[in-house]
């Protein structure tokens, strides 16, 4: 349900909600999850501790509930960048750049859950993680069928089976995009963004003129 279908009660509690989410990824990545409390966070977030409870249970539901949030965008622009337009290339290319897009513009979010993700329960975790693998392996569902239909429309030559190859542009991605958040400054992902593109094209296109349409 889109947010212009929403009464203004909804709307009302959908911003109170968005309020508390930010007001907690603020906290969490300057003092850690361990060193934040729930009334710390209605503070923060200007709002009395029991409107938190509202909608969370508790610090590890809030906590889990920000991160399935940004798996589910994740998740979503992905698979757009994939069904949109163009052709297979085309669809590559996007790929790369809108994965890259998403880690610049949630730096905080990825730092904070690789850090933090182990203050949160056993049963917490094994949620988000279960949530994060289905995520992943319909990606990579998908990316594998736009490396099969390259193939097949002799844009790719099949140099490993299509899932090998969505495997490994991913882990290419992240190397550079992990690269980046340890250090932006030697290793900045804009610039990273065409390494990835001369190395893993270089492999499989069949015509090197092709990859200039990124």
């Amino acid at each position: 349900m889109q947010e212009k279908t929403l009464s203004r009660r909804e709307r009302e509690k959908l911003r109170q909600r968005q309020g508390i989410l930010n007001a907690a990824l603020q906290l969490f990545s300057k003092k850690g999850y361990h060193n934040v409390s729930m009334h710390e966070i209605a503070e923060k977030a200007e709002f009395a501790i029991g409107t938190l409870y509202n909608f969370f249970k508790n610090k590890e539901d809030l906590y889990r509930s920000m991160m399935k949030e940004q798996a589910d965008e994740f998740h979503r622009l992905l698979s757009e960048a994939l069904a949109g337009p163009g052709n297979e290339i085309d669809k590559i290319c996007r790929y790369i750049r809108v994965k890259g897009d998403i880690f610049t513009r949630k730096k905080q979010m990825i730092q904070l859950y690789f850090a933090e993700t182990r203050g949160v329960s056993h049963y917490q975790l094994a949620g988000m993680e279960s949530k994060a693998r289905s995520l992943h392996r319909d990606g990579m569902k998908k990316l594998t069928a736009v490396f099969k239909n390259g193939i097949e429309k002799g844009y790719f030559r099949p140099v490993a089976p299509p899932f090998y190859l969505a495997i490994a542009l991913d882990n290419l991605i992240s190397t550079f995009l992990f690269l980046w958040i340890e250090d932006a400054d030697a290793h900045p992902f804009p610039q990273s963004i065409e390494n990835i593109e001369a190395i893993f094209f270089k492999q499989i296109l069949n015509s090197k003129e092709d990859v200039l349409s990124c």
